[in-house]
């Protein structure tokens, strides 16, 4: 993108939603990697609209927001912010940050908690000194409006013809039989999580059992894919090892949480249990790749994702406001 001309930069600053989903060449006119979503996702509903939100100088854009929702009755998250790298760092920080803060007070129901904001970046992007500048003037945008840096993931991907190990017995896996039965191992693997997501519920107050529950509610339970696909991994006699789920988001196959009991972890079971879910996915039709995702700090689950094949493609970085 050219740099922003003097006229550009002087005029007024316009701070409105889109009209209409025949806005959204408006929208395009910054970039990020979400973008061949953004058509789709307005016509499931899973985005509207008023959630997208666009800071113009003239009719050049210079910064734009948007948030996204499961069943597009309320927004979920907030997963595209951009500025215009083009300009100066103040002026295009300041038209940011003023963005952010008059399409939040509009999107988000007064007195309801700010939805969080995820970000997809490259694995490398601390290398590249422009790429890091751009990443890191959203993260300064956000810590002015009050967020904080929860946590940095891996995004990983398994690609069909990728070998699987098959299954070497040591652990016998069964579906899940309803809410309870997996929400007791859920409730367990809270102990000593490394997790980011679930250590803060955990430092917010909630029990682990209270954690479980909003995981499961307000994530596991809405994957419209089978139940049937849920496994529950055991050792011979029976004792419960863990479990994994696998899962279709809107988007992709998803291995969507996986979680080794406290007293079965350090014994390489988590390898079996992944290779498990990752087997039950690349079984379906048209299935060519598998996404996953780990936190940056979780090295054991990291290096199980490499054993079995997942090589990672991006990074993510999720910021909330307490």
């Amino acid at each position: 993108m050219p740099a922003a001309s003097p006229e550009a930069t002087s005029q007024e600053l316009t701070i409105r939603p889109l009209t209409g989903p025949d806005e959204l060449g408006l929208f395009l006119q910054l970039s990020y990697l979400l973008d061949d979503e953004l058509a789709e996702d307005l016509e499931s509903g899973r985005r509207r609209p008023g959630w997208m939100w666009v800071a113009l100088r003239g009719e050049r854009v210079v910064a734009r927001i948007a948030w996204w929702s499961r069943d597009g009755d309320a927004p979920l998250l907030l997963d595209v912010f951009d500025l215009d790298d083009t300009l100066p760092r103040p002026e295009g920080e300041e038209a940011g940050l003023r963005l952010l803060e008059t399409a939040t007070a509009a999107v988000v129901p007064a007195g309801a908690p700010r939805p969080e904001y995820g970000r997809f970046v490259p694995p490398d992007w601390r290398e590249d000194p422009a790429t890091r500048e751009s990443v890191e003037a959203r993260i300064r945008v956000m810590e002015r409006s009050g967020a904080r840096m929860l946590v940095e993931r891996l995004r990983l991907e398994w690609r069909a013809g990728t070998p699987v190990p098959p299954d070497d017995g040591r652990l016998r896996f069964r579906p899940v039989e309803g809410r309870e039965d997996l929400l007791a191992l859920m409730t367990a693997v809270m102990e000593g999580t490394l997790d980011a997501h679930g250590r803060a519920d955990l430092a917010s107050g909630l029990s682990a059992r209270e954690a479980a529950e909003n995981h499961y509610d307000e994530e596991l339970a809405l994957y419209a894919t089978p139940r049937e696909w849920w496994r529950i991994a055991e050792l011979p006699d029976g004792a419960p090892v863990g479990f994994v789920i696998p899962a279709r988001n809107d988007y992709n196959p998803v291995i969507a949480y996986i979680g080794v009991l406290p007293a079965r972890r350090g014994h390489g079971y988590v390898d079996g249990i992944l290779a498990e879910g990752t087997r039950l996915l690349a079984a379906q039709d048209g299935v060519d790749r598998i996404r996953a995702a780990t936190d940056l700090g979780n090295a054991p689950m990291a290096a199980s994702f490499a054993r079995l094949g997942y090589a990672e493609f991006g990074r993510a970085f999720d910021m909330v406001w307490d």
